[in-house]
């Protein structure tokens, strides 16, 4: 019975798959980059794969920071449209690739805020994998049971902050 559903559940995600996999830059491919004197002849090249337009819309000169944010928005947006198609085991699996992304976020927002740095300046830093809504609500926290409450509690790392803060707590 299983083979009979696979294609519903996973056929669509395993054609996204070998899509990606097909797109992967192959070692000619590098040889070229490798020879690229300047961004926009990388931007020439890259034109030629399946990374193709999403450098088409950046006026010049190029700066490696819009190249390394336009490939991080091209993950995001393809991460998340598997995510969105995917069913269990996967979706979980995918779920958990995020966590790292937003325990980072979340250090990244408390060194900031310890350190006098403006929450509005460290949104960006942070990895849009790891996003989440209450982000942004993390300087009003003063303690552990304060980020809790306000920010942990909601996300999916809550559950594992939880068990952390209540042995924290029972010390």
């Amino acid at each position: 019975m299983n083979s009979v559903n696979f294609n519903i559940n996973f056929g669509y995600l395993e054609g996204l798959c070998r899509g990606f996999k097909g797109g992967i830059l192959k070692q000619t491919d590098y040889i070229n980059l490798v020879q690229c004197e300047i961004l926009e002849d990388l931007k020439l090249h890259l034109q030629s794969t399946d990374y193709g337009s999403f450098l088409a819309n950046e006026p010049s000169p190029l700066s490696v920071s819009v190249i390394d944010d336009k490939l991080k928005e091209k993950l995001v947006i393809e991460f998340q449209h598997m995510r969105i198609h995917s069913v269990e085991p996967l979706s979980t699996f995918l779920d958990f690739i995020t966590y790292g992304y937003m325990i980072d976020n979340i250090i990244l927002l408390i060194t900031g805020t310890l350190h006098q740095r403006d929450i509005r300046e460290l949104i960006p830093k942070c990895h849009p994998l790891g996003s989440f809504e209450q982000m942004e609500a993390i300087h009003i926290a003063n303690t552990p049971a304060e980020l809790y409450n306000a920010v942990l509690v909601d996300t999916p790392l809550g559950k594992w902050a939880a068990r952390h803060y209540s042995s924290c707590t029972a010390v």
